[in-house]
């Protein structure tokens, strides 16, 4: 049987292209029907391009605006009735698809399915989770990364519980070891915020480690990392900064210093290994977890190959319930966790402090 799974078919810098080849991968490689959402006419001339006559199960499904990345999302949203987003994230409302996946505006994407698609109970507010690499093999999912700017003790915690859930159902984690990032590892390490979230995720149902550093993010130390949406987002940047420094002195080195036609094939084998795994569009975008749905997030720069891996994100998240879970967790969650999770009305931030539509990971 196969999952549906929704495409903005005009999210990324080189839209259409790269979504229609990552679509045909996908259809290629995975149990999925993708349905493209855009401009009908053009993307049908696109696809009968690419297909060649091929037969595959991909749908469009017209769209008659798309939301630069130069826009503001909130006036966006308002405004672009018929938005790719807006037709995608009605399309996983209506049953219609499983999933979402989009590398358009973050800002009009997170704003988009919080209003489409609806918060899950118990959740304040939707974060974004981002596997990143370890020196282990395994992905480290931080969260937030971008969704929310200022954030409570309590929001910390919610991210804690939704990234553990992800962990387990999505990565096949079976005990995640969460840990709650800070400039040291002690407990009275850290800002207020910090301070006042340590205890809240000591207290839940899941393995908390406590504090972790910046540099824990890829030792495998931890299986979630939970933070503000501004730290997340700081972060993010300066790791994809790093990695495409490192690779491009690696290249630059192995240049220099190989020359033996044997030693040139061992070291490019090796230099494409290492690449691989620093590579993000290797890890398919950010699942926004929080919302009624499931719905990834990927760079606006991302290629055909971003756009399957996107695609096969949603397609896990959905077969595994992720979604599901996490309300189901919310739900039965014991006493002492449930009021480590649910503001009480001291605690509850305006509305005006969070991220707000405007936020961006791209």
């Amino acid at each position: 049987m196969l999952i549906d799974i929704a495409l903005d078919a005009v999210g990324t810098d080189k839209a259409p292209e790269a979504e229609i080849r990552g679509a045909i991968l996908a259809c290629k490689a995975l149990p999925v029907r993708v349905h493209l959402v855009g401009p009908e006419a053009e993307l049908h001339d696109l696809l009968d391009e690419y297909l060649e006559n091929e037969d595959l199960p991909i749908v469009i499904h017209h769209a008659s605006e798309r939301i630069g990345m130069e826009e503001k999302a909130a006036h966006a949203v308002r405004t672009k009735k018929d938005s790719s987003i807006r037709m995608g994230l009605k399309l996983v409302r209506e049953g219609k698809a499983a999933g979402f996946v989009t590398a358009g505006n973050t800002g009009a994407a997170m704003a988009t399915a919080k209003m489409v698609l609806g918060a899950l109970p118990g959740v304040d507010r939707p974060a974004l989770a981002t596997p990143m690499p370890s020196s282990t093999g395994n992905p480290c999912v931080l969260l937030d990364v971008g969704a929310n700017v200022d954030c409570k003790a309590h929001n910390l915690a919610q991210f804690a519980v939704m990234g553990e859930i992800y962990a387990r159902s999505v990565l096949k984690i079976d005990s995640p070891r969460v840990g709650l990032l800070s400039i040291g590892e002690e407990e009275s390490k850290g800002n207020d915020l910090t301070r006042e979230a340590f205890p809240l995720l000591k207290a839940l149902p899941i393995r908390f480690i406590g504090n972790v550093e910046g540099r824990d993010i890829f030792s495998g130390q931890a299986d979630v990392i939970v933070c503000d949406g501004f730290v997340g987002n700081v972060a993010l940047k300066t790791s994809e900064g790093v990695g495409r420094f490192v690779r491009d002195v690696l290249r630059e080195s192995l240049k220099r210093t190989v020359t033996a036609q044997v030693g040139a094939l061992l070291s490019r084998r090796a230099f494409n290994e290492f690449r691989h795994r620093l590579d993000y569009r290797e890890y398919g975008g950010a699942p926004l977890l929080g919302v009624r749905g499931v719905c990834i997030i990927g760079h606006g720069s991302s290629n055909d190959r971003a756009i399957y891996n996107g695609i096969r994100v949603a397609y896990e998240s959905a077969k595994a319930g992720t979604i599901q879970r996490i309300e189901a967790e919310f739900a039965i969650r014991p006493e002492r966790a449930s009021h480590a999770v649910s503001p009480t009305a001291s605690q509850s931030a305006p509305a005006d402090q969070a991220a707000g539509p405007d936020a961006t990971i791209q």
